[in-house]
């Protein structure tokens, strides 16, 4: 459980850089708290692309909760560039931001950015992708491998036969190690085959869909198919549409975009992975304003598990995955307001 982030020892270092601004106001703690209170706050947020549905629904949700308390976000997007992330963080060190946040595109690449944005004392959170070899001041995600045992467990009982694939994400997304780590340990007590893992280089969904046409056109036909999120589950689809319309293969995704919620109304998709985005984004963005004003993350309603990013164990607050079906759909999706039924039940 959540309940004061600062006991954690890891979290300390978020305040050893600024000891001396500390120890200047120390005698005057009511002149720091209104200073703090009414000094202008930007926290800067760098996100590896904003081509996906669900990134631009985070990025939305995250802003709006930071303007409610008081903070300005600067957003910039690496259009799917390691390079271009590296240079963007450098130039929010730059802006000297209260604190960032950041969806690495690759888990290991920014590194050495991250260690300089934490030499000048300001926080840094990873959010839904665990960023490695860095001093994470906090790492905010849905719990990936249960995404991963979630998907297996429900495929199982859909599957018909043990010749599973899986089309992920890119490879660099630790959340796909994690997913696969959560799929193996639901089927080694079965007799399904994951007869081949293909990871998605770049989210490029026109290479999903390569990579199905030449599943459905190889020796051993797909009896399942796990995607790495909605988008690739809707390549693999198209690709089942056009080459065996009239045969249904089990096809699952993850994130509740509305297409997959329409396609699952409509059949083509047996289940995706609701993740509580805006729970996420918001609590991202009240977690970024509090560590850049040095105060207090007080929380109750969630659980926190060190996770190992091979700099050390990162305080990490993990958020609960659940499966959406046509059974359930309306019930998680739209009384929850993620989308309106008019949306999911479209003519």
């Amino acid at each position: 459980m959540l309940k004061k982030l600062l006991f954690i020892p890891l979290l300390l270092s978020l305040f050893i850089s600024c000891h001396k601004q500390e120890k200047t106001a120390a005698s005057r703690p009511d002149q720091k708290a209104s200073t703090s209170a009414s000094r202008p706050l930007t926290i800067g947020f760098s996100i590896d692309t904003l081509a996906i549905e669900r990134w631009q629904r985070d990025m939305d949700v995250f802003i709006n909760k930071a303007k409610e308390m008081g903070a300005d976000v600067i957003v910039q997007n690496a259009g799917n560039s390691i390079e271009e992330q590296n240079r963007q963080l450098m130039y929010l060190l730059e802006r000297n931001v209260g604190a960032v946040v950041v969806l690495p595109k690759d888990a290991a690449s920014i590194s050495e950015s991250v260690q300089k944005l934490r030499s000048k004392g300001i926080p840094v959170i990873s959010y839904d992708r665990l960023t490695l070899n860095a001093d994470i001041s906090l790492y905010l995600t849905i719990d990936s491998e249960k995404v991963g045992e979630q998907m297996a467990q429900e495929m199982l009982r859909r599957a018909q036969g043990n010749n599973w694939y899986c089309i992920l994400g890119p490879e660099e997304d630790y959340n796909m190690t994690l997913i696969m780590e959560g799929i193996d340990r639901i089927i080694r007590r079965s007799s399904v085959h994951i007869n081949h893992t293909f990871y998605t280089d770049g989210w490029n969904y026109d290479l999903s869909y390569q990579e199905m046409v030449r599943i459905l056109k190889g020796d051993t036909f797909p009896d399942a198919i796990i995607c790495g999120n909605d988008a690739v589950a809707a390549s693999v689809i198209d690709a089942i549409n056009r080459y065996y319309p009239d045969t249904h293969i089990p096809v699952c995704g993850q994130d509740a975009d509305i297409s997959a919620c329409q396609y699952i109304v409509q059949g083509k998709q047996d289940f995706t992975i609701y993740k509580p985005i805006i729970q996420l984004a918001e609590l991202a963005a009240e977690c970024a304003v509090k560590l850049a004003r040095h105060e207090e993350i007080s929380e109750n309603r969630f659980r926190i598990r060190p996770i190992n990013n091979g700099y050390g164990d990162i305080p990490t607050i993990w958020l609960e995955p659940s499966y959406v079906d046509k059974y359930n759909l309306d019930k998680v999706i739209i009384e929850s307001g993620f989308h309106s039924a008019a949306s999911v039940y479209k003519e």
